[in-house]
């Protein structure tokens, strides 16, 4: 489902979804240490405190000091330490050394949280009818801004934690739902004239998500579930890191620089495999979807599969025929689960295609430093689809478009299968 919170929606409603985000923000951080809040394992990841701050500034760069009068920032050098990339806005602390911030501390950060959270709830409370509109779509865009952050924080921890050598479980207490694999169905789709992309009627998007337009396809038929971690390493098995013919230029040459042999968060112990999970170290288990690849390995099974993987377009049009149910953050496995009888098309793991992350036909991106949010990015990534099992439920949609660097996985990626009738 997607979110029900509009521009149209009462002040009422809009302070209660605020809070609810908010407070789920602060609900994953509950099993963290201080100290926790402080690592910064790779460039890609940031901070815990980075992530809980860096929600608050935007809505006080984007929202408060826009829409409040003579506001006041709650510190003059937040502005500086946790902006992002908007560099319309002003400059920032460079990105590989947030984990070097000891300040300010986890009690001024949540100290800021709770100062933004009561302006913005007077704000909601107090502007004036004819400004209600605009305020309401910022307010909206800064909750969704928000809930990628909540996904980001559970993949950044992950890899934190993952990167000390005790490792440390996030949570003792995760649900676990224990199955079997079953089949791959293949569901076949016409091709013809398709429409992708958002209206912007009835609910939020993304500008990336914009305009809907028409794609030509062929048929084509996709797989109703997730490759698993038993699949895979069929593909390890026959020798899949060490033969060249099945690698992208570029993928090749990552293998032979670092040295993968086999996904991220996998390690053998005493001749059996092991995952590294949010519940810490566990048996890999065959059943579950394999996760954590980059867009080459997910590339690489499929050409040793014999199938491809789905174009952008062509997932998004299956998707759209879909309920959006799935493996969510709120069902509290922070883990992908075997496919269900009902098929496998959101939660679980964001899906690689075979989609360059480019502008739409007649794409234009939001007014001033919103229009930084996605617009810049459309250059050397890939698009990824469906959500994952740390996405907040109501946030992902059919036309969602995720996007990566196709070398990265420490987000929780995975793959499934298509190919041409």
């Amino acid at each position: 489902m997607e979110s029900t919170i509009t521009v149209n929606s009462s002040r009422e409603q809009m302070i209660a979804e605020f809070h609810r985000v908010r407070q789920f923000t602060e609900s994953l951080c509950l099993p963290l240490q201080q100290d926790d809040y402080q690592i910064q394992s790779i460039v890609q990841t940031s901070p815990p405190k980075w992530h809980i701050a860096h929600v608050s500034w935007f809505f006080e760069a984007f929202v408060l000091d826009h829409f409040k009068t003579n506001y006041k920032p709650f510190h003059p050098q937040f502005d500086y330490i946790f902006n992002s990339y908007y560099y319309t806005h002003g400059m920032m602390h460079p990105r590989p050394k947030r984990g070097l911030l000891s300040r300010p501390t986890v009690g001024e950060v949540y100290q800021y949280r709770a100062h933004v959270n009561q302006q913005m709830r007077q704000l909601m409370e107090s502007v004036v009818e004819e400004e209600w509109e605009a305020l309401a779509f910022r307010i909206i865009l800064g909750l969704n801004h928000e809930e990628q952050h909540q996904e980001l924080l559970l993949m950044d921890v992950k890899h934190n934690f993952w990167s000390n050598p005790l490792k440390p479980s996030y949570r003792d207490d995760l649900k676990s739902m224990p199955a079997g694999t079953r089949e791959t169905r293949w569901v076949e789709q016409p091709g013809g004239v398709h429409s992708i992309g958002h209206s912007l009627e009835g609910g939020f998007a993304y500008d990336n998500e914009t305009p809907q337009h028409k794609v030509l396809l062929s048929d084509y038929r996709i797989a109703d579930r997730l490759v698993t971690n038993g699949e895979y390493r069929a593909f390890m098995d026959d020798g899949g890191y060490r033969e060249p013919a099945l690698w992208l230029s570029d993928g090749w040459a990552l293998l032979q620089r670092e040295g993968w042999q086999h996904p991220l968060y996998w390690e053998q112990r005493d001749g059996e495999w092991m995952q590294y999970t949010l519940g810490g170290l566990e048996r890999l288990n065959s059943h579950e979807p394999v996760c954590h690849l980059s867009h080459y390995e997910a590339d690489a099974y499929a050409r040793w599969a014999g199938k491809r993987l789905p174009l952008e377009s062509e997932l998004e049009i299956v998707l759209a025929q879909q309920p959006v149910n799935g493996n969510f953050a709120d069902a509290d496995h922070l883990h992908p689960l075997p496919a269900g009888e009902t098929g496998q098309w959101y939660g679980d793991l964001w899906t690689w295609t075979a989609s360059p992350y480019a502008a739409y036909p007649g794409f234009k991106p939001l007014a001033g430093s919103m229009g930084e949010y996605n617009a810049k990015f459309m250059s050397n990534q890939m698009v990824l689809k469906g959500g994952c099992c740390a996405t907040p439920a109501g946030h992902t949609r059919a036309s969602y478009r995720n996007f990566f660097y196709p070398d990265e996985r420490w987000a929780f990626t995975g793959l499934r299968l298509a190919e041409d009738v």
